[in-house]
């Protein structure tokens, strides 16, 4: 398809990270641009902003009242949804959003990051150290990059760094010049029913490369390290990788350092304002990226230096009343882990309130005993409803299994919620100064970290005006 000569075109579901990022880039090519979905959201709000016509809800008086000659949906549209259908009839093109995003990235030098974990923060890095470069790239991010103020815009360069998505397959579509693989993890389980079918979908990724591509992939993942090969350029702890990290330190209060090495030779340190282990293997692709594109050790490091990360990233809402609010996206066992192993080296022995918000039902039905394996090191546990994501419910499924199975690890002291208010109640009653909560999920968690905030804030005020006797 050229899209070039599509002038009119339709996203259904374009409230979505990534949908939103494709509307920005299609309006800045300029396409006329409209879209729907059913819940309003911040990319919405953008996405108003820049003149995008925004309708609520699907309905196929949309095909009349915008005349698109196009449309583009997300996975999660139904294939018989009334709106698709009579589009069909009208002979109107249908398209899944990684077809269209596809044919912009292919006609270009892409930078493709794939993994089950990390690829936005490792995405919007290397976009910003492609930025300080002067390579001008078009970028298209899962998440919204605070240093870009978006998730997705048009570049004058030759090249675009995209964030590729396995959930359903579709990263296959997308032919980069430089691939970066940060991890392969058993996810999305409502698409791929093994562990095995991941692997398989990342090998046939690998193998989709433009000719001559260069592959950059993590050697410490057990999955990725189901799929090196010699030809790969790896990166991970020690000496032993082509990129390396070595002296690693945790900077009090939030941060992280660590000299990185080259083939076993030392370059120089490299300082971040995110803390984490996982962030010095992110920075660690994106440096090979970086070199891969000619970008020099030197700029990538003070481009690293500066990088204030990717919205709802282990991102800092606020403070109130002495306790510390973060807000995280992450939504799989092993993200909460190294969230909870990150805050645990910037704040050492501060106790930690968890407000987490399953997302799926599938996926809590699949590893429910994991998070609650990873939730347990937490010293309050705040349990919310599951945030479906257009999934249908499944019987017997709840926050109650995580709970059940905390109790069986010896934790009684977890709490199921009923909703936000409930759970922002119970943090504000509990919490001390010197407390750190974290609110944490894919879903719409992090609306309830203001909340808390401002609870924390009461407080704090009534306290002090009966200190001074007010």
């Amino acid at each position: 398809m050229d899209i070039k000569k599509r002038i009119n075109i339709h996203l259904m579901g374009i409230g979505g990270a990534g949908m939103s990022g494709l509307a920005l880039l299609l309006d800045a090519m300029g396409h006329n641009v409209s879209g729907c979905d059913v819940d309003d959201t911040s990319y919405l709000r953008r996405l108003r902003q820049v003149g995008v016509k925004v309708e609520m809800k699907h309905n196929k008086e949309h095909l009349d009242v915008f005349s698109p000659d196009l449309i583009i949906h997300t996975s999660a549209i139904a294939q018989d949804h009334p709106e698709l259908i009579e589009a069909r009839k009208r002979g109107i093109p249908v398209a899944r959003r990684a077809e269209i995003l596809s044919l912009i990235f292919n006609d270009r030098r892409g930078i493709g990051i794939a993994g089950t974990h990390g690829k936005t923060t490792t995405s919007s890095m290397i976009s910003l150290i492609a930025e300080h470069a002067g390579l001008y790239p078009t970028v298209a991010v899962g998440g919204e990059s605070s240093d870009i103020g978006c998730n997705a815009k048009l570049g004058l360069g030759e090249y675009m760094v995209a964030e590729l998505d396995e959930s359903d397959g579709s990263f296959e579509l997308f032919s980069p010049e430089v691939e970066v693989i940060t991890n392969v993890d058993w996810d999305h389980v409502d698409y791929y029913p093994a562990f095995d079918g991941v692997v398989k979908a990342f090998g046939r990724f690998i193998d989709g490369r433009k000719s001559g591509a260069l592959v950059v992939i993590c050697g410490e993942d057990a999955g990725t390290q189901r799929l090196i090969s010699p030809d790969m350029v790896t990166y991970g702890w020690g000496v032993g990788w082509d990129w390396g990290a070595t002296d690693v330190r945790f900077i009090d209060g939030g941060g992280i350092a660590y000299r990185a090495n080259r083939r076993g030779e030392p370059l120089g340190d490299v300082r971040l304002r995110l803390s984490g282990e996982h962030n010095v293997l992110n920075s660690l692709a994106s440096i090979a990226a970086a070199d891969a594109m000619g970008i020099s050790f030197e700029i990538a490091v003070k481009a690293l230096g500066i990088f204030k990360g990717a919205k709802r990233r282990l991102q800092y809402t606020g403070e109130a009343g002495g306790v510390i609010v973060y807000d995280d996206y992450g939504h799989h066992p092993r993200e909460i882990a190294v969230t909870m192993a990150a805050l645990s080296g910037a704040f050492g022995n501060r106790r930690i309130h968890v407000v987490f918000q399953p997302h799926r039902y599938t996926r809590t039905q699949a590893l429910y005993r994991e998070f609650a394996k990873v939730l347990r090191v937490a010293d309050r546990i705040y349990l919310l409803p599951i945030y479906s994501a257009d999934e249908p419910t499944i019987a017997g499924v709840s926050s109650f299994m995580i709970a059940d199975e905390l109790v069986l690890s010896g934790r009684t002291d977890a709490t199921v919620c009923g909703d936000f208010q409930e759970a922002s109640d119970l943090v504000c009653a509990r919490a001390r100064p010197g407390d750190i909560v974290l609110t944490i999920g894919a879903g719409n968690v992090d609306e309830i970290g203001r909340q808390i905030l401002d609870c924390l804030g009461r407080r704090a005020t009534v306290t002090n005006a009966a200190a001074v006797g007010v």
